[in-house]
């Protein structure tokens, strides 16, 4: 296999480590999957990995980490990679664009 035909496959993955900028949001009424927005929940959204997906965050400043499931999509702002439901932000220490890290949770 050629080496272009490698990186495509690779691009072509949910992501299940990723390192960047993070925000949060708090308001909607429903999320991308259905469900009732709950602004205080330990939830996110995120532009490719599946609803339901476990992820840890870690905020890269203060070494805080938590632990959201995906019901969201988004961000639809270029360069970031994450948005926090104000809930899981709070836990982390987040006041407004923040450096994190992720990982998904099996």
């Amino acid at each position: 296999m050629s080496a272009t035909i490698l990186a495509l496959a690779a691009i072509a993955q949910p992501a299940a480590a990723q390192s960047g900028a993070a925000s949060w949001y708090g308001s909607g009424s429903r999320t991308a999957n259905g469900e009732r927005f709950n602004p205080n929940g330990m939830t996110a959204a995120h532009r490719t990995l599946p609803f339901g997906t476990r992820v840890q965050v870690k905020n890269i400043r203060n070494g805080r980490t938590i632990v959201v499931r995906i019901n969201d999509r988004g961000p639809f702002v270029r360069g970031r990679i994450i948005d926090l439901a104000r809930g899981s932000a709070r836990a982390i220490g987040m006041g407004g664009v923040t450096h994190v890290a992720l990982s998904v949770v099996n």
